[in-house]
């Protein structure tokens, strides 16, 4: 699998190329986490945003479905009790309905073959009252961006699809969310995080 392959030079790459989007990030949506709140993390990756997430709440369910990327997120938060780390599929969870507080999905939805199942998962998970929150790169107004993710797909990367900022509300507004936030961190690749209140 490509992102097993790639979760050793993971952090570096995003560091190298979108640093000041990669930290503020994780920083950024953990303003949205309280001291009480059980949180699922699904694709979390290496780790980026649970690290900034964990301090913050009473216990996070982190998770990605490359063993890889699982590696290298229990590197990165071992310091936190509150945290476990598991392999999962965010399109079918084994969690019961009205589980969680926050549900965080950071930059997977323009990977998946079925988007619009998947956020239903998440939220069918999400508490009444909650939130599902949704980070993803905004990237086809740049051209430099272009090829950083012509190269990503040629070693292996499979996009289903690129978005602008108004290509990203749109995405939402089709599946009927409405009364959304949004959020920009911007940089060199900057990342729009979309929030939905259940």
């Amino acid at each position: 699998m490509f992102w097993d392959k790639v979760s050793g030079l993971y952090d570096l790459f995003e560091t190298v190329y979108n640093g000041k989007v990669y930290q503020g990030l994780g920083k950024r949506v953990a303003e949205e986490i309280r001291q009480n709140d059980i949180v699922l993390e699904c694709a979390c990756g290496t780790g980026a945003i649970s690290k900034y997430i964990a301090p913050k709440c009473k216990q996070l369910i982190a998770t990605d479905f490359s063993e890889g990327m699982l590696k290298q997120a229990s590197k990165k938060c071992r310091k936190y009790s509150n945290i476990e780390i598991r392999c999962a599929d965010m399109t079918h969870l084994k969690c019961r309905d009205n589980s969680f507080d926050k549900v965080v999905a950071g930059n997977v939805i323009h990977l998946l073959e079925e988007p619009y199942a998947a956020i239903k998962e998440l939220e069918r998970v999400c508490k009444v009252g909650g939130k599902i929150i949704i980070p993803t790169y905004i990237n086809t107004s740049n051209s430099t961006n272009k090829i950083a993710v012509r190269l990503l797909e040629f070693a292996g990367a499979n996009f289903k699809r690129q978005f602008d900022m108004d290509s990203y509300k749109e995405f939402f507004k089709k599946a009927g969310y409405k009364n959304m936030d949004y959020y920009i961190v911007s940089g060199r690749m900057s990342c729009a995080i979309a929030i939905i209140t259940k």
